[in-house]
């Protein structure tokens, strides 16, 4: 699409990154994405936690991120800048076969499955479940396991509605399924190889950045902030930005601070819906720099460097790191959760 809308290509991984790595990754309600999954363990919530202030967020993100590409494009082609020369640029796509267009409808039906699905096993997974603790024996183990379903009922929601996403697909476009099973798989599994490898890259860096006595240091001096949710805000995006994961930081900050988040919060009256929204959206801000597994996949694949297209990317995380703030002063302002 931007080859034929003349677009320059260097674009395309911002844009990408927008729809992806943004405000769908954890500033809308629901979303079932892993940074909107782990506070839900620690605060013990849900993955719509505070739905008002999350659709605030996305919509401010989503409204500037786009504003801000539209502008990019027109300075780009005021320039003189279009798509590229054939000859210049790699990881082109593959010709596409003009094939019977799909229904609208049935396209988006899939993604409505998981978001309905992710709200309806919300609720009724702990009705479904009785007691507060679940012991799991299967063979092999030398002693059963006991899970907290506070923690756990969160990813089985989001797990039990992607799964009935997929099969949405399945019952749908089972022959075109079956058709590029083969080929579609390989792609897919040296894709998910790329992303696997760096975000546990990123963790492992993460956690030797966390043994660091100087990650003590910056731990102490994060306590300093009175505020608690800018207090959250400033550790978990700073900690995303140290780490290069939003996963890799939420999870290192809420496992060393979510009992002292959650006691300042309760003091001052703030629900942990919010703690949960505010420690979610600020993972995803300041996460994507150069190191970020994310911005190196999109680089990967679409061939270009980061001399090419990471100052836009790297707009839309100042963007997505500003939001986070706006969504705590629509709080502090309205009270809307």
């Amino acid at each position: 699409m931007f080859r034929r809308a003349d677009i320059p290509k260097r674009l395309v991984p911002a844009t990408i990154g927008l729809g992806a790595i943004t405000f769908t990754m954890d500033a809308l309600p629901g979303t079932p994405q892993i940074q909107n999954i782990i506070p839900t363990s620690f605060f013990g919530t849900t993955t719509w936690a505070a739905p008002v202030l999350g659709t605030i967020g996305s919509i401010c993100i989503a409204a500037m991120g786009l504003a801000y590409l539209g502008w990019r494009r027109r300075t780009l082609k005021a320039a003189g800048e279009g798509y590229g020369a054939p000859e210049t640029l790699v990881n082109e796509p593959e010709p596409v076969e003009d094939a019977a267009p799909v229904h609208p409808l049935i396209a988006l039906l899939p993604l409505l499955v998981v978001g309905v699905g992710n709200l309806l096993l919300t609720m009724a997974i702990p009705r479904w479940v009785s007691g507060d603790v679940v012991t799991l024996s299967l063979v092999g183990m030398v002693a059963p396991v006991e899970v907290q379903v506070a923690q756990v009922s969160a990813l089985w929601a989001v797990e039990g509605a992607l799964l009935l996403g997929i099969a949405t697909i399945l019952v749908f476009a089972f022959r075109t399924v079956a058709k590029r099973f083969a080929e579609g798989s390989k792609a897919a599994v040296g894709g998910a190889l790329l992303a696997g490898m760096n975000t546990a890259v990123e963790y492992g860096f993460g956690a030797v950045i966390a043994a660091l006595p100087g990650f003590l240091v910056v731990k102490e001096a994060l306590k300093a902030i009175p505020n608690p949710l800018i207090n959250e805000a400033i550790t978990v995006t700073s900690l995303a930005g140290i780490t290069g994961s939003a996963s890799g930081g939420l999870s290192i900050a809420l496992a060393a601070m979510a009992d002292q988040f959650m006691l300042a919060g309760d003091t001052a009256g703030i629900p942990r819906e919010v703690l949960h929204r505010v420690a979610s959206m600020a993972s995803g801000g300041m996460d994507s720099l150069p190191h970020n597994g994310a911005v190196i996949t999109l680089l990967a694949v679409t061939g270009l460097t980061h001399r090419q297209a990471y100052k836009d990317i790297f707009a839309l995380t100042l963007i997505k790191t500003l939001t986070v703030f706006v969504v705590i002063a629509v709080y502090y302002l309205t009270g809307l959760v």
